[in-house]
Protein backbone atom coordinates (compact mmCIF):
# COMPACT_ATOMS: atom_id res chain seq x y z
CA UNK A 1 0.00 0.00 0.00
CA UNK A 2 1.13 3.29 -0.97
CA UNK A 3 1.56 6.35 1.50
CA UNK A 4 -0.69 7.96 -0.31
CA UNK A 5 -3.31 5.05 -0.07
CA UNK A 6 -2.76 4.86 3.47
CA UNK A 7 -3.46 8.67 4.06
CA UNK A 8 -6.62 8.10 2.18
CA UNK A 9 -8.03 5.28 3.88
CA UNK A 10 -6.98 7.01 7.56
CA UNK A 11 -8.63 10.09 6.29
CA UNK A 12 -11.72 8.72 5.55
CA UNK A 13 -12.24 6.29 8.80
CA UNK A 14 -11.03 9.99 10.93
CA UNK A 15 -13.93 12.01 9.24
CA UNK A 16 -16.47 9.16 9.60
CA UNK A 17 -19.40 10.23 11.91
CA UNK A 18 -19.60 7.07 13.63
CA UNK A 19 -16.50 7.85 15.83
CA UNK A 20 -16.11 4.08 15.80
CA UNK A 21 -14.12 1.50 13.84
CA UNK A 22 -14.53 -2.43 14.44
CA UNK A 23 -11.69 -4.47 14.38
CA UNK A 24 -11.93 -8.38 14.21
CA UNK A 25 -8.70 -11.17 14.28
CA UNK A 26 -9.53 -14.76 13.79
CA UNK A 27 -8.55 -17.87 15.95
CA UNK A 28 -8.11 -21.33 15.76
CA UNK A 29 -11.42 -22.31 14.49
CA UNK A 30 -11.83 -19.63 12.13
CA UNK A 31 -14.27 -17.41 14.01
CA UNK A 32 -13.76 -13.68 13.83
CA UNK A 33 -13.31 -12.30 17.57
CA UNK A 34 -13.48 -8.67 17.74
CA UNK A 35 -14.39 -4.73 19.19
CA UNK A 36 -15.47 -1.56 18.25
CA UNK A 37 -12.23 0.88 19.04
CA UNK A 38 -12.40 4.73 19.06
CA UNK A 39 -11.06 6.52 16.26
CA UNK A 40 -8.29 7.63 18.08
CA UNK A 41 -7.76 3.98 19.65
CA UNK A 42 -7.31 3.43 15.94
CA UNK A 43 -5.07 5.97 14.93
CA UNK A 44 -2.41 5.07 17.90
CA UNK A 45 -3.08 1.32 16.54
CA UNK A 46 -1.67 2.04 12.62
CA UNK A 47 1.23 3.22 14.19
CA UNK A 48 2.34 0.33 16.28
CA UNK A 49 -0.13 -2.14 17.67
CA UNK A 50 -3.55 -2.83 19.50
CA UNK A 51 -3.95 -5.39 22.63
CA UNK A 52 -5.97 -7.96 22.39
CA UNK A 53 -6.25 -10.76 25.03
CA UNK A 54 -4.52 -13.94 24.33
CA UNK A 55 -7.40 -16.16 25.36
CA UNK A 56 -9.18 -16.54 21.64
CA UNK A 57 -5.89 -19.19 21.36
CA UNK A 58 -6.67 -20.34 24.82
CA UNK A 59 -10.30 -21.91 24.63
CA UNK A 60 -12.42 -23.56 21.55
CA UNK A 61 -15.59 -22.07 19.57
CA UNK A 62 -17.54 -22.34 22.90
CA UNK A 63 -14.92 -20.00 25.06
CA UNK A 64 -14.05 -23.24 27.24
CA UNK A 65 -10.66 -23.14 27.98
CA UNK A 66 -8.06 -25.64 26.92
CA UNK A 67 -6.42 -27.25 29.46
CA UNK A 68 -3.51 -28.82 27.42
CA UNK A 69 -2.30 -25.70 25.25
CA UNK A 70 1.03 -24.07 25.87
CA UNK A 71 0.64 -20.95 23.71
CA UNK A 72 -1.91 -19.19 26.81
CA UNK A 73 -3.32 -20.50 29.89
CA UNK A 74 -4.04 -20.17 33.88
CA UNK A 75 -0.39 -20.78 33.62
CA UNK A 76 0.06 -17.42 31.57
CA UNK A 77 -2.45 -15.31 33.29
CA UNK A 78 -4.12 -14.85 29.57
CA UNK A 79 -2.32 -11.44 28.96
CA UNK A 80 -2.69 -9.42 26.36
CA UNK A 81 -0.96 -10.28 22.85
CA UNK A 82 -0.10 -7.85 20.40
CA UNK A 83 -2.54 -7.52 17.05
CA UNK A 84 -1.45 -5.72 14.08
CA UNK A 85 -3.97 -4.16 11.83
CA UNK A 86 -3.59 -4.83 7.69
CA UNK A 87 -4.87 -1.51 6.40
CA UNK A 88 -5.39 -3.19 3.31
CA UNK A 89 -8.51 -5.30 4.63
CA UNK A 90 -10.11 -1.73 5.23
CA UNK A 91 -13.90 -2.24 4.37
CA UNK A 92 -17.23 -0.36 5.25
CA UNK A 93 -19.65 -2.20 6.89
CA UNK A 94 -23.06 -1.17 4.53
CA UNK A 95 -25.41 -2.73 6.90
CA UNK A 96 -23.83 -0.86 10.22
CA UNK A 97 -24.08 2.59 8.61
CA UNK A 98 -20.72 1.85 6.84
CA UNK A 99 -18.54 1.91 10.11
CA UNK A 100 -15.41 1.46 8.96
CA UNK A 101 -13.55 -2.04 9.42
CA UNK A 102 -10.43 -3.86 9.76
CA UNK A 103 -8.59 -7.22 9.72
CA UNK A 104 -5.69 -7.67 12.25
CA UNK A 105 -2.83 -10.48 12.92
CA UNK A 106 -1.10 -11.20 15.56
CA UNK A 107 2.26 -10.48 16.25
CA UNK A 108 4.75 -11.98 19.30
CA UNK A 109 6.86 -9.18 21.37
CA UNK A 110 9.76 -9.08 19.45
CA UNK A 111 6.94 -7.93 16.55
CA UNK A 112 7.75 -11.72 14.59
CA UNK A 113 4.88 -13.32 12.85
CA UNK A 114 2.89 -15.17 15.70
CA UNK A 115 2.71 -19.20 15.23
CA UNK A 116 -0.36 -19.38 16.37
CA UNK A 117 -2.02 -16.96 14.29
CA UNK A 118 -3.90 -18.92 11.57
CA UNK A 119 -3.81 -15.48 8.90
CA UNK A 120 0.08 -15.18 9.99
CA UNK A 121 0.30 -19.01 8.47
CA UNK A 122 -0.91 -18.11 5.48
CA UNK A 123 0.97 -15.43 4.77
CA UNK A 124 4.33 -17.71 5.28
CA UNK A 125 3.09 -20.33 3.07
CA UNK A 126 2.02 -17.85 0.36
CA UNK A 127 5.55 -15.70 0.40
CA UNK A 128 7.34 -19.21 0.05
CA UNK A 129 5.24 -19.43 -3.27
CA UNK A 130 6.36 -15.93 -4.40
CA UNK A 131 10.29 -16.91 -3.70
CA UNK A 132 9.28 -19.68 -6.43
CA UNK A 133 8.32 -17.28 -8.82
CA UNK A 134 4.55 -18.29 -7.83
CA UNK A 135 1.17 -16.00 -7.58
CA UNK A 136 -1.24 -17.97 -6.10
CA UNK A 137 -4.81 -17.21 -7.30
CA UNK A 138 -7.50 -18.71 -4.73
CA UNK A 139 -10.84 -18.70 -4.26
CA UNK A 140 -13.89 -20.85 -2.27
CA UNK A 141 -17.57 -21.82 -2.20
CA UNK A 142 -19.99 -21.99 0.43
CA UNK A 143 -22.92 -24.17 1.07
CA UNK A 144 -24.90 -23.51 3.99
CA UNK A 145 -28.68 -23.63 5.49
CA UNK A 146 -31.34 -21.39 7.11
CA UNK A 147 -33.58 -21.06 9.54
CA UNK A 148 -36.65 -19.40 10.17
CA UNK A 149 -35.01 -18.90 13.47
CA UNK A 150 -33.39 -16.82 15.78
CA UNK A 151 -30.80 -17.56 18.31
CA UNK A 152 -33.37 -17.79 21.54
CA UNK A 153 -35.69 -19.73 19.43
CA UNK A 154 -32.92 -22.40 18.34
CA UNK A 155 -32.04 -22.78 22.26
CA UNK A 156 -35.55 -23.02 23.12
CA UNK A 157 -36.10 -25.97 20.80
CA UNK A 158 -32.72 -27.48 22.01
CA UNK A 159 -31.91 -27.50 18.41
CA UNK A 160 -34.70 -29.76 17.37
CA UNK A 161 -37.72 -29.36 14.59
CA UNK A 162 -36.29 -26.44 13.33
CA UNK A 163 -37.99 -24.54 10.50
CA UNK A 164 -35.77 -24.43 7.58
CA UNK A 165 -36.43 -21.32 5.35
CA UNK A 166 -37.85 -23.13 2.55
CA UNK A 167 -39.58 -26.38 2.42
CA UNK A 168 -38.13 -29.41 0.78
CA UNK A 169 -35.91 -29.85 -1.86
CA UNK A 170 -34.95 -27.36 -4.37
CA UNK A 171 -31.31 -27.05 -6.13
CA UNK A 172 -30.80 -24.29 -8.71
CA UNK A 173 -34.43 -22.95 -7.80
CA UNK A 174 -35.80 -19.86 -9.50
CA UNK A 175 -38.91 -20.68 -7.32
CA UNK A 176 -37.00 -20.29 -3.27
CA UNK A 177 -35.09 -16.92 -4.57
CA UNK A 178 -38.58 -15.54 -5.53
CA UNK A 179 -39.77 -16.68 -2.27
CA UNK A 180 -37.08 -15.08 0.05
CA UNK A 181 -36.09 -12.69 -2.42
CA UNK A 182 -35.28 -9.62 0.07
CA UNK A 183 -32.79 -11.70 1.75
CA UNK A 184 -31.78 -13.05 -1.45
CA UNK A 185 -31.13 -10.25 -2.61
CA UNK A 186 -30.08 -8.10 0.08
CA UNK A 187 -26.72 -11.19 0.78
CA UNK A 188 -25.57 -10.68 -2.99
CA UNK A 189 -25.47 -7.08 -2.80
CA UNK A 190 -24.75 -6.37 0.84
CA UNK A 191 -21.61 -8.73 0.51
CA UNK A 192 -20.35 -7.13 -2.59
CA UNK A 193 -20.80 -3.72 -1.29
CA UNK A 194 -18.69 -4.98 1.97
CA UNK A 195 -16.01 -5.63 -1.04
CA UNK A 196 -16.40 -9.32 -0.80
CA UNK A 197 -17.48 -10.01 -4.58
CA UNK A 198 -19.82 -12.88 -5.33
CA UNK A 199 -19.98 -14.41 -8.64
CA UNK A 200 -22.96 -16.60 -8.10
CA UNK A 201 -25.75 -17.25 -5.39
CA UNK A 202 -28.47 -20.00 -5.74
CA UNK A 203 -30.32 -22.41 -3.74
CA UNK A 204 -28.80 -26.10 -3.11
CA UNK A 205 -30.13 -29.64 -2.85
CA UNK A 206 -31.47 -29.30 0.90
CA UNK A 207 -34.38 -27.72 2.47
CA UNK A 208 -33.17 -23.82 2.77
CA UNK A 209 -29.97 -24.53 1.55
CA UNK A 210 -28.08 -21.81 -0.33
CA UNK A 211 -24.42 -22.19 -1.93
CA UNK A 212 -22.25 -19.01 -2.84
CA UNK A 213 -19.34 -18.91 -5.27
CA UNK A 214 -16.70 -16.03 -4.08
CA UNK A 215 -14.93 -13.98 -6.90
CA UNK A 216 -11.15 -15.08 -7.03
CA UNK A 217 -8.08 -12.91 -5.89
CA UNK A 218 -4.94 -13.39 -4.65
CA UNK A 219 -4.33 -15.98 -1.74
CA UNK A 220 -5.00 -13.83 1.20
CA UNK A 221 -7.03 -11.74 0.12
CA UNK A 222 -9.53 -15.06 -0.90
CA UNK A 223 -9.20 -16.24 2.44
CA UNK A 224 -9.81 -12.62 4.11
CA UNK A 225 -13.25 -12.94 1.53
CA UNK A 226 -13.94 -16.20 2.88
CA UNK A 227 -13.94 -15.35 6.74
CA UNK A 228 -15.88 -12.36 6.35
CA UNK A 229 -18.62 -13.77 4.12
CA UNK A 230 -19.41 -16.77 6.77
CA UNK A 231 -19.76 -13.84 9.37
CA UNK A 232 -21.77 -11.30 6.80
CA UNK A 233 -24.13 -13.73 5.68
CA UNK A 234 -24.91 -14.43 9.56
CA UNK A 235 -25.16 -10.95 10.06
CA UNK A 236 -27.71 -10.59 7.50
CA UNK A 237 -29.46 -13.25 8.59
CA UNK A 238 -30.15 -11.73 11.83
CA UNK A 239 -31.66 -8.69 10.42
CA UNK A 240 -34.07 -10.61 8.47
CA UNK A 241 -35.20 -13.14 11.35
CA UNK A 242 -33.07 -15.92 9.63
CA UNK A 243 -30.12 -18.39 11.17
CA UNK A 244 -27.35 -19.29 8.81
CA UNK A 245 -25.40 -22.27 9.90
CA UNK A 246 -22.37 -23.12 7.96
CA UNK A 247 -21.80 -27.04 10.00
CA UNK A 248 -20.72 -29.62 7.96
CA UNK A 249 -23.38 -31.63 8.35
CA UNK A 250 -26.46 -30.34 10.62
CA UNK A 251 -28.82 -33.28 9.57
CA UNK A 252 -27.68 -37.00 9.35
CA UNK A 253 -30.66 -37.02 6.11
CA UNK A 254 -29.59 -34.32 4.13
CA UNK A 255 -26.30 -33.05 2.16
CA UNK A 256 -23.60 -31.81 3.87
CA UNK A 257 -22.18 -28.66 3.52
CA UNK A 258 -19.43 -28.17 1.27
CA UNK A 259 -16.37 -25.48 1.50
CA UNK A 260 -14.40 -26.14 -1.79
CA UNK A 261 -11.08 -24.11 -2.33
CA UNK A 262 -10.59 -23.17 -6.01
CA UNK A 263 -6.76 -22.76 -6.76
CA UNK A 264 -3.97 -22.10 -9.48
CA UNK A 265 -0.76 -20.70 -10.16
CA UNK A 266 0.57 -17.62 -11.92
CA UNK A 267 3.73 -16.07 -13.12
CA UNK A 268 3.69 -12.51 -14.60
CA UNK A 269 1.83 -13.45 -17.75
CA UNK A 270 0.36 -16.68 -17.80
CA UNK A 271 -1.76 -19.14 -16.20
CA UNK A 272 1.00 -21.88 -14.86
CA UNK A 273 -1.78 -25.05 -15.07
CA UNK A 274 -2.69 -24.82 -18.46
CA UNK A 275 -0.59 -25.74 -21.45
CA UNK A 276 -2.47 -26.43 -24.94
CA UNK A 277 -0.27 -28.39 -26.28
CA UNK A 278 -1.04 -31.57 -23.89
CA UNK A 279 -4.32 -33.70 -24.85
CA UNK A 280 -5.71 -33.04 -21.53
CA UNK A 281 -4.53 -28.87 -21.41
CA UNK A 282 -2.54 -29.84 -18.09
CA UNK A 283 0.38 -29.20 -17.36
CA UNK A 284 2.99 -31.08 -15.94
CA UNK A 285 3.15 -28.33 -13.02
CA UNK A 286 -0.18 -28.73 -12.48
CA UNK A 287 0.13 -32.50 -12.10
CA UNK A 288 2.87 -32.29 -9.77
CA UNK A 289 0.90 -29.79 -7.14
CA UNK A 290 -2.40 -32.18 -7.13
CA UNK A 291 0.12 -35.27 -6.92
CA UNK A 292 1.48 -32.95 -3.66
CA UNK A 293 -2.36 -32.84 -1.80
CA UNK A 294 -3.25 -36.22 -2.76
CA UNK A 295 0.14 -37.34 -0.97
CA UNK A 296 -0.26 -34.68 1.87
CA UNK A 297 -4.11 -35.46 2.32
CA UNK A 298 -3.63 -37.80 5.00
CA UNK A 299 -1.01 -35.33 7.15
CA UNK A 300 -3.43 -32.44 6.97
CA UNK A 301 -6.64 -33.43 6.49
CA UNK A 302 -8.19 -31.77 10.40
CA UNK A 303 -6.88 -28.47 8.79
CA UNK A 304 -9.69 -28.81 6.10
CA UNK A 305 -12.43 -31.15 8.59
CA UNK A 306 -11.55 -29.55 11.78
CA UNK A 307 -14.91 -31.02 13.72
CA UNK A 308 -15.86 -33.82 14.75
CA UNK A 309 -19.29 -32.98 12.73
CA UNK A 310 -17.05 -32.78 9.80
CA UNK A 311 -16.30 -36.23 9.36
CA UNK A 312 -20.03 -37.03 9.33
CA UNK A 313 -19.77 -34.80 5.80
CA UNK A 314 -17.20 -37.26 4.56
CA UNK A 315 -19.50 -40.46 3.80
CA UNK A 316 -20.21 -41.88 0.63
CA UNK A 317 -22.61 -40.62 -1.51
CA UNK A 318 -23.12 -37.22 -0.04
CA UNK A 319 -21.25 -34.68 -2.48
CA UNK A 320 -18.23 -35.13 -0.60
CA UNK A 321 -14.85 -37.88 -1.20
CA UNK A 322 -14.10 -40.52 0.98
CA UNK A 323 -10.96 -41.63 -1.38
CA UNK A 324 -7.45 -40.06 -2.22
CA UNK A 325 -8.64 -39.67 -6.10
CA UNK A 326 -8.71 -37.13 -8.78
CA UNK A 327 -9.91 -36.76 -12.17
CA UNK A 328 -10.77 -34.06 -15.07
CA UNK A 329 -14.23 -32.84 -13.84
CA UNK A 330 -15.75 -35.43 -11.75
CA UNK A 331 -17.38 -34.32 -8.25
CA UNK A 332 -17.11 -38.00 -6.31
CA UNK A 333 -13.54 -37.46 -6.34
CA UNK A 334 -11.18 -35.71 -3.71
CA UNK A 335 -9.42 -33.43 -6.15
CA UNK A 336 -11.07 -32.25 -9.22
CA UNK A 337 -9.20 -30.92 -12.12
CA UNK A 338 -10.59 -28.49 -14.10
CA UNK A 339 -8.24 -27.69 -17.01
CA UNK A 340 -10.58 -25.56 -19.07
CA UNK A 341 -8.89 -22.24 -20.49
CA UNK A 342 -5.88 -20.01 -20.29
CA UNK A 343 -7.82 -18.41 -18.03
CA UNK A 344 -10.25 -20.76 -16.05
CA UNK A 345 -7.61 -23.60 -15.41
CA UNK A 346 -7.76 -24.75 -11.86
CA UNK A 347 -7.91 -27.15 -9.26
CA UNK A 348 -10.94 -27.74 -6.84
CA UNK A 349 -10.04 -29.51 -3.37
CA UNK A 350 -13.63 -30.99 -2.63
CA UNK A 351 -12.59 -32.05 0.79
CA UNK A 352 -13.06 -28.99 2.60
CA UNK A 353 -16.63 -28.33 4.49
CA UNK A 354 -17.91 -25.29 5.14
CA UNK A 355 -17.17 -25.41 8.75
CA UNK A 356 -13.42 -24.95 7.49
CA UNK A 357 -10.57 -22.05 8.73
CA UNK A 358 -10.20 -20.46 5.25
CA UNK A 359 -6.46 -19.62 6.43
CA UNK A 360 -5.62 -23.29 7.37
CA UNK A 361 -7.55 -24.62 4.42
CA UNK A 362 -6.12 -22.79 2.24
CA UNK A 363 -2.63 -22.76 3.82
CA UNK A 364 -3.24 -26.59 3.50
CA UNK A 365 -3.53 -26.55 -0.36
CA UNK A 366 -0.97 -24.25 -1.38
CA UNK A 367 2.03 -26.02 0.77
CA UNK A 368 1.18 -29.41 -0.26
CA UNK A 369 0.44 -28.44 -3.67
CA UNK A 370 4.38 -26.48 -3.58
CA UNK A 371 5.67 -29.87 -2.01
CA UNK A 372 4.41 -31.63 -5.05
CA UNK A 373 6.20 -29.46 -7.39
CA UNK A 374 9.05 -29.25 -5.40
CA UNK A 375 10.12 -32.93 -5.26
CA UNK A 376 8.31 -33.21 -8.85
CA UNK A 377 5.90 -35.92 -7.67
CA UNK A 378 4.54 -37.90 -10.59
CA UNK A 379 0.29 -38.22 -10.66
CA UNK A 380 -1.42 -41.43 -10.36
CA UNK A 381 -4.19 -41.95 -12.85
CA UNK A 382 -7.31 -40.48 -12.66
CA UNK A 383 -10.28 -42.01 -11.54
CA UNK A 384 -12.61 -42.88 -13.86
CA UNK A 385 -16.67 -42.97 -12.71
CA UNK A 386 -17.57 -43.17 -8.85
CA UNK A 387 -14.68 -42.38 -7.05
CA UNK A 388 -16.53 -43.63 -4.07
CA UNK A 389 -15.16 -46.91 -5.01
CA UNK A 390 -11.85 -46.16 -5.95
CA UNK A 391 -9.68 -47.23 -3.01
CA UNK A 392 -6.64 -48.07 -4.74
CA UNK A 393 -4.93 -45.06 -3.50
CA UNK A 394 -6.09 -44.94 0.12
CA UNK A 395 -9.54 -43.47 1.83
CA UNK A 396 -9.46 -40.46 4.02
CA UNK A 397 -9.18 -41.15 7.95
CA UNK A 398 -12.57 -41.78 9.67
CA UNK A 399 -12.57 -38.99 12.25
CA UNK A 400 -10.90 -36.11 14.08
CA UNK A 401 -9.13 -38.40 16.41
CA UNK A 402 -7.44 -40.56 13.48
CA UNK A 403 -6.66 -37.43 11.15
CA UNK A 404 -5.67 -35.62 14.47
CA UNK A 405 -3.15 -38.71 15.50
CA UNK A 406 -1.56 -39.26 11.49
CA UNK A 407 -1.20 -35.37 11.84
CA UNK A 408 0.47 -34.93 15.08
CA UNK A 409 2.87 -37.58 14.36
CA UNK A 410 3.89 -36.24 11.13
CA UNK A 411 7.09 -34.86 10.26
CA UNK A 412 5.31 -33.78 6.90
CA UNK A 413 3.10 -31.96 8.63
CA UNK A 414 5.71 -30.31 10.82
CA UNK A 415 7.63 -29.45 7.68
CA UNK A 416 5.33 -27.70 5.45
CA UNK A 417 3.30 -25.71 8.36
CA UNK A 418 6.18 -25.30 11.27
CA UNK A 419 6.62 -27.36 14.56
CA UNK A 420 4.97 -25.24 16.68
CA UNK A 421 1.83 -24.43 14.70
CA UNK A 422 1.16 -28.42 14.50
CA UNK A 423 2.19 -28.76 18.06
CA UNK A 424 -0.76 -26.44 19.10
CA UNK A 425 -3.17 -27.00 16.21
CA UNK A 426 -3.33 -30.78 17.05
CA UNK A 427 -3.81 -30.22 20.91
CA UNK A 428 -6.70 -28.10 20.19
CA UNK A 429 -8.05 -30.74 18.18
CA UNK A 430 -6.98 -33.61 20.92
CA UNK A 431 -9.29 -31.33 23.10
CA UNK A 432 -12.65 -30.92 20.40
CA UNK A 433 -12.74 -34.94 20.50
CA UNK A 434 -12.06 -34.65 24.95
CA UNK A 435 -15.20 -32.71 24.62
CA UNK A 436 -17.45 -35.24 22.39
CA UNK A 437 -15.86 -38.34 23.83
CA UNK A 438 -17.60 -37.53 27.17
CA UNK A 439 -21.04 -36.33 26.23
CA UNK A 440 -23.99 -38.61 26.40
CA UNK A 441 -25.95 -38.69 22.75
CA UNK A 442 -29.37 -38.77 22.30
CA UNK A 443 -28.40 -41.35 20.04
CA UNK A 444 -27.24 -43.71 22.99
CA UNK A 445 -30.39 -42.34 25.41
CA UNK A 446 -33.06 -43.95 22.42
CA UNK A 447 -30.46 -46.66 21.54
CA UNK A 448 -29.93 -48.09 25.09
CA UNK A 449 -31.92 -46.38 27.77
CA UNK A 450 -35.13 -48.51 28.11
CA UNK A 451 -33.23 -51.84 25.99
CA UNK A 452 -29.72 -52.12 27.79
Amino acid sequence: MTPEETEEIIGLVRSHPSGKVKVAVTDIDGILRGKYISIEKFLSSVESHFGFCDVIFGWDSGDIMYDNVKVTGWHSGYPDAKAKLDLNTFRQIPWEEDVPFFLGEFIDKDNAPATYCPRQLLRKIKSEAEKEGFSATFSQEFEWFNFKETPDSIHEKGFQKLQPLTPEMFGYSILRTSLQNPFFKDLFELISKFNVPVEGLHTETGPGTYEAAITHSDILEAADRAVLFKTAVKEIAYRHGIMATFMAKWNETLPGCGGHVHQSLWDEKKNLFYDETTPSKMSELMKSYIAGQLHCLPHLLPMYAPTINSYKRLVEGAWAPTTLTWAIDNRTVAIRALPGSKKSSRVETRVIGSDCNPYLAMSACLASGLYGIKNKLKLQEPTVGNGYKDVSHGTLPKNLQEATAKMKESPLAKGLLGEKFVEHFCLTRDWEWRQFSKVVTDWELKRYFEII
